[in-house]
């Protein structure tokens, strides 16, 4: 077996490898990349590219069904292309691929190897034959679909999102089994694309981490257009059934079993840790398989980090990304930035968008501190009325004693970019008096953020 040395190895080309990667590469560093499957990871590939260019397909065409509330009739019935739909899809996800393999290829320092590497030390790796050694690692493999193993699912046919992002028909029925962020996304998209759509999830209510007004008023949408929602199914199994297969629910309510054509499973990610061979280079995991890290993301293992899902400190492409920008902070520009400064920030893509920022409500009840709260409907946005999107609405918490805003919430339409106006002032630590006094632009959703500030009093009060 060759052996060589480097300075720097990366593992895997996803939303943190790649920027890492250019920096060292700036750097002078000599670097190997290795990537065992697609250059872009899951944001590119299956996830963020592909699932929001699905979602703008969808939301042109309810758009356009609604054209009587807007003041005009489509000459016919507006009816989905599907296989035109996967295309344009296709299209984002090779061309966003093929930017990054030219951005790599364009480092002097930087070596992109195919393969897939396993650890045979604490430093040292092995790719197909080649042995390969460096200083510093850093592993950036993120994650995968999680196929819990519930009864009959190993004798149904299943869909994940990596199959749906690639799908180019229309299932008649789609049961998706999970309602949280990606099965709520798909749930929508596939509704509007024409497909009948049940969602199946095990907890008393949808996407479970957020306040019960937030997943009241989610599922009031999603219901609102037809899809169904079963929550507290207590008992969920798969059997083949002669028009596809059967879920069964044991929900208190409704039929006990739904009968799907197509079933998704939307039950959360694991990380792609089992098969690198950590347990040779000493590296420690949890009981899920992510890679433990300290608070600069640092391994167990002198010399050797983890970015991105991978290490279970966020599982979203923007964290993976602050991952990189932690690491080379404090490498190359003598920083000492840490991964609990980041503040918690996301956002849940059906129409109208949910954006979330901080606490949520019930966190920072737990928090023992005394409370402002202010919330508003977006009926009373002019911007959502304009829009004739006025479904949803906006919320926030905030310290009454520090003036700290804590946390809120957007689930209306331009949420995800508004809720930035109070993530930069939280990140910039400001209270609530500094935002109250900025004059937004009108006619946004933005401009009620400091009327909502206005508003703030204690519950009850």
């Amino acid at each position: 077996m060759t052996e060589r040395a480097v300075d720097a190895i990366i593992i895997g080309a996803g939303q943190a490898g790649p920027s890492l990667a250019g920096r060292l590469n700036d750097a002078g560093h000599k670097v190997v990349l290795v990537e065992r499957h697609l250059v872009g990871g899951t944001c590119v590939n299956t996830g963020c590219k592909p699932t929001k260019t699905l979602i703008a397909s969808a939301y042109a065409a309810h758009t356009a069904r609604r054209g009587s509330d807007y003041g005009f009739t489509a000459a016919a019935p507006v009816t989905m292309d599907m296989q035109a739909v996967a295309a344009r899809a296709r299209k984002v996800i090779l061309d966003s691929r093929q930017g990054n393999e030219d951005w790599l290829a364009g480092m002097n320092n930087v070596e992109l190897v195919r393969g897939h590497a396993r650890f045979s030390g604490p430093n040292r790796i092995e790719v197909d034959g080649q042995a390969i050694t460096a200083p510093k690692i850093f592993i950036n493999v993120g994650g995968r679909a999680s196929v819990p193993d519930l009864p009959g699912i190993d004798e149904v046919p299943f869909l994940t999102n990596t199959d749906m992002v690639a799908l180019d028909f229309l299932p008649r029925h789609l049961v998706i089994v999970g309602g949280s962020y990606i099965g709520l996304e798909f749930a929508q998209m596939y509704r509007r694309f024409g497909a009948e759509v049940t969602v199946v999830e095990r907890a008393e209510r949808l996407v479970s981490r957020e306040d019960p007004d937030v997943s009241d008023t989610i599922r009031e949408i999603l219901e609102s257009e037809g899809i169904a929602i079963r929550t507290s199914a207590e008992c969920i199994s798969f059997r083949k059934h002669e028009d596809g297969v059967s879920v069964s629910v044991d929900c208190k309510q409704g039929e006990p079993a739904v009968v799907g054509s197509h079933v998704l499973l939307a039950m959360g990610r694991r990380p792609n840790t089992d098969d690198l061979g950590l347990a040779q280079a000493g590296i420690a995991v949890d009981a899920r398989g992510y890679i433990t890290v300290d608070d600069h993301l640092k391994t167990n293992v002198p010399g050797v980090w983890a970015l991105g899902d991978c290490n279970g400190r966020g599982a979203f492409t923007h964290t993976a990304y602050n991952d990189f920008e932690i690491v080379a902070a404090n490498l190359l520009d003598g920083a000492d930035r840490r991964q609990s400064q980041r503040l918690p920030g996301y956002a849940l893509y059906i129409d109208p968008p949910l954006g979330r920022v901080g606490m949520t409500d019930a966190e920072a009840a737990k928090s023992g501190r005394r409370l402002l709260h202010s919330k508003r409907p977006m009926t009373r946005v002019g911007r959502a009325v304009e829009k004739g999107e006025s479904q949803g609405f906006m919320k926030v918490v905030a310290d009454a004693d520090s003036r700290m805003i804590l946390g809120a919430a957007i689930l209306g339409t331009g949420g995800d970019e508004a809720i930035h106006g109070i993530l930069d002032m939280m990140n910039a630590g400001q209270t609530i008096d500094t935002l109250r006094w900025a004059v937004p632009i009108h006619p946004t959703v933005s401009e009620l953020i400091p009327t909502l500030l206005l508003d703030l009093s204690a519950k009850g009060s």
